[in-house]
């Protein structure tokens, strides 16, 4: 199958690159400024695109059999002040109408169109809750929560459905926080961040310890993606997370035996909302309980879907 990749340098994209790779399948990975200069590498084969042009990107979808878009900045890389905030809707929503805008022409101008789209989302859509006990199981069908996740999420959904009216089949993947390697080296994600504490043997639980926290590991992430591009009879909503639910302090505590410290420091809510607003509500001190339903039933087998398993493994690999 032949493959173009719309965000394919990000944690995940990279990772995604690689192991279509390894499946024999060939990538075109579209990537900011030149093209020129990159190593290359069997069955790969890299594409300048600025993320917001769609006429650039119609070259690109030519004689593709799928496309995965990825494409948006980093939710997690800074304090969501009002400018932050508009690159991360914004990048996202730039890529979604421009890849809808470009599959528009291709099917005017009577050209082949890719037969799949993976369109990328994540958990965040579900809204936001206090306490795992109390929170409820959010399966595909749940509705759109509250929040400037869930505003995003919703947004980036909608920006491409109409490739669907083409006669694209699409999979919206929301994802889970993601417990894995940076493809460089090193913990990725959001478990970057919060390892350091432990590291360092002041690790806790982060906020009351009782909001749910949902997660996948990378190797789920990347066999997720590759099944739902060959298993053309799939289409729509798939939670791409672990079927185990924990909450944060049984997530500290996994945490603290993954990597021989322990888990005995909690940091308090107030000075995570001082050090990072909004942010701090919307990625640490809430959460939801996304359950991958639709793709179990599909017949996805999860190779990781233990939490105290997952973490041994990447921090085991850790540089």
């Amino acid at each position: 199958m032949h493959i173009l990749i719309l965000g394919s340098s990000g944690f995940l994209g990279s990772h995604v690159t690689t192991h279509l790779l390894q499946h024999g399948h060939a990538v075109r990975a579209a990537v900011r400024g030149t093209a020129a200069g990159r190593p290359p590498q069997k069955g790969l084969a890299y594409a300048a695109w600025n993320g917001v042009d769609a006429v650039g990107l119609i070259p690109l979808l030519q004689d593709v059999d799928a496309v995965i878009n990825l494409q948006g900045e980093n939710i997690g890389a800074g304090r969501w002040t009002a400018a932050r905030k508009q690159a991360i809707a914004q990048s996202r929503l730039n890529a979604g109408h421009a890849l809808t805008a470009a599959l528009q022409t291709l099917h005017d101008r009577g050209l082949r169109l890719p037969r799949t789209l993976l369109q990328a989302s994540a958990c965040g859509y579900y809204g936001l809750w206090q306490d795992a006990a109390t929170a409820p199981d959010c399966n595909e069908t749940h509705p759109r929560g509250q929040g400037f996740l869930a505003d995003v999420c919703g947004l980036w959904e909608e920006s491409t459905n109409r490739a669907e009216a083409l006669g694209v089949r699409r999979c919206v993947l929301r994802f889970s926080p993601v417990v894995g390697q940076k493809s460089s080296g090193g913990v990725g994600g959001f478990l970057e961040r919060m390892l350091t504490p432990f590291l360092y043997f002041l690790g806790g639980p982060v906020g009351s310890g009782r909001q749910p926290v949902s997660w996948v590991h990378m190797s789920d992430v990347t066999r997720a993606v590759r099944f739902l591009l060959e298993r053309e009879d799939t289409q729509g909503i798939f939670n791409i997370s672990a079927p185990t639910q924990v909450n944060m302090r049984q997530f500290a505590r996994a945490l603290g035996k993954a990597c021989s410290r322990p888990s005995w420091l909690p940091v308090p809510g107030f000075v995570l909302r001082l050090v990072l607003g909004q942010m701090a509500e919307e990625l640490v001190l809430n959460g939801q309980k996304s359950l991958p339903v639709r793709l179990k039933l599909a017949g996805y087998s999860f190779q990781c879907p233990d939490l105290d398993h997952a973490l041994t493994e990447t921090l085991a690999r850790r540089a």
